[in-house]
């Protein structure tokens, strides 16, 4: 069990006010360094994102725009238009531009699509990412279908499919790999539901996290963007924030059916990307970019998959195994994930993630995010010696 000092409580009181303020996200870096100064932060492990990528997006940023005085020109001047970075992005994806959506972040995406297309009912799986059941219509139902913690919460298809029609709904989501608990859906099985499920009006697949994933040794990224094409009612929603390491710039992008992609852009989402995310989409293009991308998204895979090795091997915690970068641990018990999460912040300067306005969870749970091998080195140290001293 995991005690905090009457020091520790008193600045725990801070983190929690701050993380009640932030609802069911949690608080940036930024605001809790700002509102409690105290803090020594020294590895942000509750953000979810590719370290190694960022820093490859800065050396460009830097050579190509800061060394040349080309910044200037990205923030003085008015990015395209929406219809033009689909266009970009039609030749990389494989997909006509007429069915790429480009949105301000993907929760824009997110937003978009509830809003438009999701009618009567959607199934949302929980555990889960908590804006596709926060942000939809309210004359919309909400029904849960519910991970099972025995199968690691992980979705078995052939359940899920009798599920859903037995409630008939209009709307599906599907996030692979799944958020908090990384479990993922193999393709075939994705194929799968989508065969059963063609009568379904909308079927998101959100897979923000899918370069992360892989199914064979060399590590080969998956996505279900080409199943648009396959299946009129596949919405394939993505985020750039997590595998590039560049939620700061906001972009990502859906993929659909042309008409929906029509609908949204005449209703007012014509000119919503910055300068720098489409210098960030101008860039996703390039081969050179694409090639020295691909290495440091493999390194980044076989660190964290060591990383997860390692966790594993620590007594008292239970890690689920998963294929995103980041965990879900379930915490012993007599242990609050909100007193850990303290300690662990105020302690050893490592932030991470409290599950506990995770609907669909039974027990105490923390998410924790795979950081450079150096930071990962810092989480372990600071998790064996909060298991063993406290």
């Amino acid at each position: 069990m995991i005690k905090l000092n009457k020091e520790e409580l008193q600045l725990a009181s801070k983190i929690n006010q701050l993380k009640d303020e932030a609802g069911s996200h949690s608080p940036s870096i930024f605001t809790l360094v700002k509102k409690i100064p105290e803090l020594n932060v020294k590895v942000d492990a509750c953000f979810l994102s590719n370290p190694y990528a960022t820093d490859l997006f800065l050396s460009y940023l830097k050579e190509e725009l800061v060394n040349t005085n080309k910044l200037r020109d990205v923030l003085e001047f008015y990015p395209s238009q929406n219809n033009v970075i689909s266009e970009l992005l039609a030749k990389n994806l494989c997909i006509n531009k007429e069915n790429i959506f480009i949105g301000n972040g993907a929760i824009e995406v997110i937003q978009a699509v509830l809003h438009n297309f999701v009618s009567k009912k959607i199934i949302v799986n929980i555990p889960t990412f908590s804006s596709y059941y926060e942000f939809v219509k309210k004359d919309t139902e909400v029904v849960y279908y519910q991970l099972k913690k025995e199968n690691n919460y992980s979705l078995i298809p052939e359940d899920y499919v009798e599920f859903v029609k037995k409630e008939k709904p209009d709307s599906v989501v599907i996030i692979n790999p799944n958020n908090p608990d990384g479990q993922y859906i193999k393709y075939k099985n994705l194929r799968y539901i989508l065969n059963e499920l063609k009568d379904i009006k909308n079927i998101i697949i959100d897979e923000s996290f899918i370069h992360f994933a892989f199914e064979n040794n060399d590590y080969d990224l998956i996505s279900a963007t080409e199943l648009v094409k396959e299946y009129n009612n596949v919405i394939v929603i993505k985020s750039m924030s997590k595998d590039f390491g560049i939620a700061g710039i906001r972009a990502g992008y859906g993929v659909m059916n042309k008409y929906k992609v029509a609908s949204l852009l005449e209703n007012g989402y014509l000119w919503n990307s910055s300068g720098l995310s489409e210098y960030f989409f101008r860039l996703y293009t390039r081969q050179d970019f694409l090639e020295e991308y691909e290495k440091v998204r493999v390194k980044y895979i076989l660190e964290t998959q060591a990383f997860f090795k390692e966790l594993s091997a620590i007594n008292h915690i239970k890690v689920y195994p998963g294929l995103a970068n980041f965990v879900l641990i379930e915490l012993p018990e007599g242990t609050t994930s909100s007193d850990f999460v303290s300690k662990m912040l105020i302690k050893y300067g490592v932030y991470t993630r409290t599950c506990s306005d995770k609907i669909g969870l039974k027990g105490e749970y923390i998410r924790l995010a795979s950081r450079t091998k150096e930071e990962n080195t810092v989480i372990i140290k600071a998790l064996n010696d909060i298991f063993v001293n406290e």
